[in-house]
């Protein structure tokens, strides 16, 4: 009988230092919105792995390479243009880079390789177009820019929003619902209305 009850006191010490130990790690391991901001902010991905939403990284490096793509895209479009349409309005025959760009016969369009061919509204088309390339490519070389900032910013806020709501109740002790009621209005009337309320049981 007695050997019983150490067993047993044993056991229950056992359990209480479990219960401590066990309480102990959850405190250590509980998320801080500051930390998961933080690591964000040093690196995109961070936050999301440090609220163990893992699932959430392929979409975060999977925004910034397609707007990464996007800006080399642009740039290098944006510098081609800009060099043809130099080329083009220059007075030096070995700068023809425009060539590359323009797919009509350069005899129709070209007074300095042709200047007894070309004809000078094909000229002005043509001046237009490549000017209209490097405005285009300009501007979406720069949303691309805009887009990678705002894409890590919302990499920093999905990982701060995710942190502040780990802890929040959504057990069936915290109820939220509309009811009908009945509203008095001014003159003595009664109307019908609706009515938010919230429930909390202990």
């Amino acid at each position: 009988m007695l050997l019983l009850c150490l067993l047993q006191n044993a056991g229950a010490q056992e359990t209480d230092s479990l219960a401590a130990a066990t309480g102990k790690s959850r405190r250590k391991t509980k998320i801080e919105p500051y930390r998961a901001t933080m690591l964000a902010v040093t690196l995109p991905g961070m936050g999301q792995v440090y609220n163990r939403k893992y699932w959430k990284l392929p979409f975060v490096y999977a925004g910034f390479g397609g707007l990464i793509y996007s800006a080399s895209y642009n740039t290098s479009k944006f510098t081609e243009y800009t060099r043809a349409y130099q080329d083009f309005n220059d007075l030096v025959p070995e700068t023809d880079s425009y060539l590359e760009l323009i797919p009509a016969d350069p005899s129709t369009y070209d007074p300095v390789l042709y200047p007894e061919s070309y004809n000078p509204s094909n000229e002005s088309y043509w001046d237009d177009r490549l000017l209209n390339g490097v405005d285009y490519y300009k501007r979406y070389r720069d949303l691309s820019y805009i887009g990678i900032a705002a894409w890590y910013l919302v990499t920093i806020l999905d990982a701060n929003v995710d942190a502040s709501l780990t802890d929040f109740d959504v057990s069936d002790n915290l109820e939220l619902a509309l009811l009908p009621v009945m509203i008095s209005l001014p003159g003595g009337f009664t109307g019908a209305g609706i009515n938010l309320g919230m429930r909390w049981n202990f």
